[in-house]
């Protein structure tokens, strides 16, 4: 018996309703490219094999990878990479357009979901439960408490849907907190490299004195007339302005350094 490693952030799927919800939720097709996340002792991972024939997981406990292997042998091709989900390029795993699912350890969900998103032309869509508190930031909008720098990045190139709650339950060990599912589905349609960029680089200054106004927290960035011509408000702060506004002091910003 596999005992949960903390240091790993292990905390296993074991609810039968559970995992049938997220399958359903998920809706894989025969065929299609799907990459299970962390497959920890194959909750998901049999059910999605089963469904799609061939599918890649990515383990970093190599403890787990036997019982996977031994648990999934007979029902379809399962590919077992064993690294780390946060060093991977996605597209080299499987042809694209990849499904991404995975029961992400929360002390990496969000650097990862960073990671993702620097490969997002590649994806189709992405299920994950993660805890209810970072789904919630991942949808807030404007105005909400909640809003920050995650919600900008996470929506400057998804549609977020949480879809629902898991308690603490459904899980061995429970985890301290509720988890929710989540799904991202990557928009069509991208900006420069040197547009992300700066866009990335400005929600990060924005947000890293949230409660200062614009006219402040960009000083140094944009001047109050490029704010305005970009029609934002500089008394205004980081939380109170959408991806589209961001999009817009992005491109004056860069409009005037070119200058």
């Amino acid at each position: 018996m596999h005992r949960p490693k903390k240091r790993l952030g292990q905390h296993f799927l074991v609810d039968t309703q559970i995992i049938h919800q997220i399958v359903a939720a998920i809706r894989p097709l025969p065929e299609q490219r799907l990459i299970e996340i962390g497959p920890g002792q194959g909750a998901l991972t049999l059910p999605l094999l089963q469904a799609v024939n061939t599918l890649d997981v990515i383990e970093l406990d190599t403890d787990l990878i036997p019982h996977l292997q031994a648990n999934c042998a007979s029902q379809g091709q399962l590919r077992v990479h064993h690294a780390d989900a946060l060093q991977i390029t996605y597209h080299q795993l499987a042809p694209s357009p990849l499904r991404l699912v995975g029961n992400l350890p929360y002390n990496i969900s969000t650097p990862l979901i960073f990671h993702l998103l620097s490969q997002h032309q590649v994806i189709q869509d992405m299920h994950f439960m993660l805890q209810h508190e970072v789904v919630a930031r991942m949808a807030a909008q404007p105005g909400n408490k909640t809003y920050g720098r995650l919600s900008v990045m996470v929506q400057s190139v998804c549609q977020v849907e949480a879809l629902f709650d898991i308690a603490p339950g459904a899980f061995n060990p429970p985890p301290q907190v509720m988890s929710s599912l989540v799904r991202l589905t990557p928009m069509p349609g991208s900006h420069s490299v040197a547009h992300q960029q700066a866009f990335s680089q400005l929600v990060t200054q924005a947000f890293s004195q949230r409660r200062k106004t614009l006219r402040n927290s960009l000083k140094g960035w944009l001047t109050t007339q490029a704010m305005q011509q970009a029609q934002i408000d500089p008394q205004a702060r980081a939380e109170n302005l959408s991806v589209a506004d961001y999009d817009r002091l992005t491109l004056s910003y860069l409009t005037n350094c070119s200058h």
